[in-house]
């Protein structure tokens, strides 16, 4: 039997005596449940992972010892993240109005929060608690599945039927006028976007090619809250505002990814305040690295690209949760940076993960990229499948040239 990634969580199918995981999973936990899913009495059972082109994937494969002899993951999140607490106090203030004996139970940013809550008229102060102050149930506004802004449905245009939601970042990305979007293995052809009635209006298709978005990112550091040493370069986390704006789109046939058409875009920009960390590099590092300014733009790309793909090795994550920007020439540094942010909104506490253990990361990020046998890139290493850049400018070498004078190595 083929099945997706549902299958891993407890169902008992006790005649199974193989399972094959086509590609990591992302976290060892949901490795060790797939593979869990076969010898479920008591004979013996084998499980198999085949290694996809993604730089984590290819790094597991050369380093076995970070799938068997670490623990499951431990959860990440960010409890004080006021996206997070606002809504989860709102529902449990309609369960049961919170006490003033129950308000350190939330964390300690959750009087704050109430009080900011009131002030909108969402909860009302009465006898010594909060209550929630709507008519309606606010559970039906917190969507598990969206991840931030307007949440867009996604219609059929010829039946009216409701195919399913996304939210507003994912909307702009894949459900823009002229896009393919897949759904349970059906292709539709997005006829338009409505920014206002927050509706996608798809018809059934079966075009010959796929679609990717092109963005342009620019990021703001809003407060920087930690910053250490790295050997010559700073490592820094805090807060930032991350403005993307998605400009248009190419069509690539299935069969051999080449680009036969590219079309713009006019949607408007969209603005995310989140957590990140950053490197700043210094013209000594560059130097040491023997980098010059032609090859710098690709080389911090590549790095930032590697970097993301090895995160869940960090934390537990895809690297669909985070986001990534590098610059020459940041005007809130003064100097070459490099971002990796969340991708949701107040943070969701992956990027400190990496802060916390930037060195690992690197040292892995490094490794990943040398140890592939491709001559200027790939899928394994530096590629990306979500660049909005359209994976250009890259330079394998010189990021591994560069990665290896943050670290402190000797290369070449």
């Amino acid at each position: 039997m083929a099945a997706t990634t549902a299958l891993e969580l407890g169902i008992d199918i006790g005649s199974l005596d193989a399972a094959v995981l086509t590609g990591y999973p992302g976290t060892r936990a949901s490795m060790w449940q797939q593979a869990g899913r076969a010898g479920r009495r008591s004979d013996g059972s084998l499980a198999v992972l085949v290694a996809q082109d993604d730089p984590l994937d290819q790094y597991l494969v050369h380093h076995p010892h970070d799938l068997f002899d670490r623990p499951a993951e431990a959860a990440v999140i960010d409890p004080a993240n006021p996206y997070v607490l606002e809504p989860h106090l709102r529902c449990a203030a309609r369960e049961l109005p919170i006490a003033d004996d129950d308000v350190a139970t939330f964390g300690p940013g959750a009087l704050d929060a109430l009080e900011r809550m009131t002030e909108r008229g969402e909860l009302a102060r009465r006898r010594d608690a909060w209550h929630d102050a709507g008519r309606e149930s606010p559970h039906r506004q917190v969507d598990v599945r969206a991840g931030a802004g307007h949440v867009y449905t996604i219609v059929n245009a010829r039946t009216g039927e409701v195919i399913g939601t996304a939210d507003e970042h994912r909307a702009f990305a894949t459900l823009h006028p002229g896009a393919v979007y897949l759904h349970m293995g059906e292709q539709y052809l997005v006829e338009e976007l409505d920014l206002v009635a927050g509706v996608a209006a798809v018809e059934s298709a079966d075009p010959d090619y796929y679609t990717q978005a092109r963005d342009v990112t620019d990021i703001e550091i809003v407060e920087e809250l930690e910053r250490r040493p790295l050997g010559d370069v700073d490592v820094s986390f805090g807060s930032v505002l991350v403005t993307d704006q998605v400009v248009g789109f190419v069509r690539k046939l299935v069969s051999t990814n080449e680009i036969v058409s590219e079309e713009t875009l006019a949607l408007p920009p969209q603005r995310l305040e989140t957590r990140a960390l950053w490197l700043t590099l210094t013209g000594r590092v560059i130097s040491r690295a023997a980098v010059t300014p032609v090859q710098l733009p690709g080389a911090i790309h590549a790095a930032e690209h590697a970097a993301i793909g090895l995160m869940p090795l960090i934390a537990t994550c895809d690297r669909w949760d985070l986001g990534g920007v590098s610059t020459p020439l940041h005007p809130d540094t003064g100097l070459t940076t490099i971002f990796i942010h969340d991708a949701y909104p107040g943070g969701a506490g992956i990027s400190e993960r990496g802060y916390r253990d930037v060195e690992r990361l690197l040292d892995a990020t490094l490794e990943t990229i040398t140890q592939c046998p491709c001559p200027r890139g790939c899928p394994s290493c530096v590629q990306s499948p979500k660049c909005g850049n359209g994976n250009e400018p890259l330079d394998k070498p010189a990021a591994a040239a560069l990665l290896a004078a943050i670290l402190g190595r000797s290369w070449g």
